[in-house]
């Protein structure tokens, strides 16, 4: 591999570069700086109570205890801005501040914070702060608050939250066939193996926070807010992150009690959540209830195509997952409605949640167009194609490149679709009624501002600095995949160094924009390099923005999955036997990273389908799982066979490098293909997900032994 030139090393599957380091435990996560002894350790304490004020707050057993160095609450906590703005153009820049009220606004909310001498000390000691509260009633049920939801005017990324093309209810009460269907999706939660992590540490006036996050530009902005400091004296590094998905965009109170403790002590302090914390004090995705109306003609094509949506936001907050934008650019249809309700709840921020909107949204669309392909005799594959369109349905616009038919083809044929049983319930395998299902995938495809670093060092190396995070998606190794192929130089004559603020400003990782964004950086700064050696520049940076993605066209990635599943005749338990996923997504900058990335969102399909759900307790407004013993995610034993296969694509209006974001495309439609399957197994349609056995029961019961 060291070998490998110019035209050769992009798209190869090169091992990770900080792989190694990983599986050695040499790679320093957020929580792992600063030696035992030299760093003190906090604890957060978290309300008990979903909504109240704070009556009274004795702390004075928690001091007593050995070890302990500090105790703060809202009657010592220092001076900090108020959270916000909620309008903030880049919302995970916000002030985040902590101990500043003596309201209670959700359950988990952080009361108090101890630091001692070891974690031990310090979390005997916060189970020793007594905290006596004037609780009041609050709102937590999405389904009773859906009559009074609002309209949001703008989802998340800023699009209108309804659209309208042509005359969707008159088309719809015309059509020959029709579809109605509710779906509703339960609260999810990342809840990433690295939980979320703060350490800092002050020099003077200068703070440096080692934490875990998927940005580094958005913490450095909101802590300087938070403290009404320059941003230049707050120094962000995330150099390795243990999985964030979402959930790591904006930073949390650990960033800011790590830096009020270490300023008052002295000395530096780190803090890390447990796991219960987790669910209630960083965010998650919103559940939904979705109304989906289709109406086609006998030949299958749409001529009525509707998606709304209700979500939640927290009380205080105005996010709005964007459910439906999926359906504005997936499928042809002449009439068409979408439509986004916002109901405001006394519960946690909900945020993005990896692929944001398309991972439920497509949940509801591509099972309904299931039920479409059922009701009109029509193979979904078959359906699904003769709604295919080149043109952005409500953009009026091309798509910079859509190979969505091709992969539903592609897909088809390897699966063997052709031997599928229309007819539900007709296969058996012993005790197991086996089917198979289809369902389509999209995801956004966008580009963000970054600029990159490229220098050549006095013994002919190349590094490049930028800061960018690795949030376990390979983000070390596909920028140096970019840099050593663009310099015509060995891969291991290249370092590249991410997550520090000190390094050129990028937009980070997430929303799938991450390796599209920095890595046209990175080819910019060594396009620059290189056409400046001749003259003996040494150093270069170069940049992208958004302008560099061609906006006379529409930008997305597509794909089909197929799945296969087993349902026990008897326990109604749902085995996923194989699965294909076939994605059209631009370049591939590295096989082996970009497949693992569709393994894992194909996987987590199958934990929004099977598994995973969580519930609020109504009386106390917390949600009743807080753990990963309760709280189920797919492991091992639930994956069965998986593929991916990636068409060749060239995308010449996308991104400098030609890419697709692929972090999301993979969970978009999975969950979907495997419901579907369920359909076909059984002939049960599950539209309240996750399709846990329970409610399969009665439709098995009515099948012949």
């Amino acid at each position: 591999m060291a070998e490998s030139k110019h035209a050769d090393v992009i798209g190869l599957p090169l091992d990770r570069i900080d792989g190694r380091l990983k599986v050695t435990g040499r790679a320093i996560y957020a929580f792992e700086y600063a030696a035992q002894g030299s760093a003190a350790y906090g604890v957060i304490v978290s309300a008990s109570i979903g909504k109240g004020r704070i009556a009274g707050i004795d702390a004075r057993d928690a001091q007593r205890l050995p070890g302990v160095l500090l105790v703060l609450t809202k009657d010592n906590a220092p001076a900090q801005a108020p959270w916000g703005p909620v309008d903030l153009p880049d919302r995970f820049a916000r002030a985040e501040p902590a101990l500043n009220t003596d309201e209670v606004l959700y359950f988990g909310f952080p009361v108090a914070f101890v630091v001692a001498e070891t974690f031990e000390q310090a979390s005997a000691a916060a189970a020793m702060v007594r905290i006596r509260y004037n609780p009041i009633p609050g709102d937590y049920d999405l389904h009773a608050a859906g009559p009074a939801a609002e309209n949001p005017g703008r989802i998340d990324g800023n699009a209108p939250a309804d659209s309208a093309t042509g005359d969707f209810e008159s088309a719809f009460a015309n059509a020959q066939v029709r579809i109605d269907a509710k779906y509703t999706t339960p609260y999810q939660h990342q809840a990433p193996m690295e939980p979320h992590a703060t350490m800092a540490a002050w020099e003077g006036e200068m703070l440096t926070v080692h934490t875990s996050a998927q940005l580094t530009a958005s913490p450095q902005e909101g802590l300087a807010r938070t403290f009404n400091i320059p941003k230049e004296d707050v120094r962000i590094i995330t150099r390795y992150v243990g999985g964030g998905f979402g959930s790591k965009l904006p930073y949390y109170v650990d960033a800011t009690l790590a830096a009020i403790g270490a300023r008052t002590l002295g000395r530096p302090v780190k803090v890390a959540m447990t796991r219960p914390q987790l669910f209630h004090t960083t965010t998650h995705r919103t559940a939904s209830e979705q109304h989906i109306r289709l109406g086609a003609d006998r030949d299958g094509r749409l001529t009525a195509y509707g998606q709304e949506a209700l979500v939640h936001c927290a009380r205080f907050d105005q996010f709005t997952e964007p459910v439906v934008d999926a359906a504005r650019r997936l499928y042809a249809a002449p009439n068409r409605l979408t439509r986004h309700r916002r109901a405001k709840l006394d519960l946690p921020r909900s945020d993005s949640m990896r692929a944001p909107g398309e991972a439920i949204g497509l949940l509801g669309l591509e099972c309904a167009m299931d039920e479409l392909a059922d009701a009109l005799g029509l193979d979904p594959v078959e359906l699904r194609l003769r709604n295919d369109t080149q043109s952005d349905p409500e953009q009026d616009r091309p798509f910079a490149s859509r190979h969505l038919a091709e992969a539903l083809r592609e897909g088809a044929a390897r699966f063997g679709w052709d031997k599928r049983v229309a007819k539900p319930a007709s296969v058996r395998d012993g005790p197991w009624f086996v089917g198979l299902g289809v369902a389509s995938a999209i995801r956004g495809d966008v580009l963000q501002s970054a600029t990159a670093r490229a220098r050549l060092e006095s013994d002919g190396r190349l590094t490049i600095e930028l800061a960018m995070t690795d949030i376990g998606t390979g983000s070390y190794t596909i920028l140096t995949q970019i840099a050593a192929d663009t310099m015509d130089m060995p891969v291991d004559r290249v370092a590249v160094r991410l997550g520090d603020t000190r390094f050129p400003p990028t937009a980070g990782s997430g929303g799938s924009f991450g390796a599209a964004t920095s890595g046209s950086a990175v080819l910019a700064a060594c396009r620059k390099l290189k056409a400046g050696r001749a003259s003996g520049t040494t150093e270069a940076l170069g940049s992208v923005t958004p302008a560099d993605l061609d906006e006379a066209y529409s930008h997305a990635g597509f794909g089909a999955h197929f799945a296969e599943v087993g349902v026990d005749r008897d326990t109604g338990e749902v085995r996923v036997r194989r699965m294909l996923g076939v994605f059209a997504a631009g370049r591939i900058l590295n096989a082996k990273t970009a497949r693992s990335q569709m393994i894992g969102g194909m996987t987590w399909g199958i934990g929004s389908a099977l598994l995973e759900e969580n519930h609020v307790d109504l009386r106390f407004g917390s949600f009743i799982n807080q753990d990963l013993a309760n709280y189920h995610v797919a492991v091992n034993a639930d994956v069965g066979a998986m593929d991916v296969v990636f068409l060749d694509e060239a995308d010449p209006h996308g991104s400098p490098l030609g890419s697709k974001g692929v972090g999301e495309l993979g969970i978009c439609g999975a969950g979907a293909a495997i419901m579907n399957a369920i359909h076909n197994a059984t002939g049960a349609r599950i539209r309240d997900f996750p399709a846990t056995s329970d409610k399969l029961l009665a439709t098995l019961e009515k099948l012949d032994p």
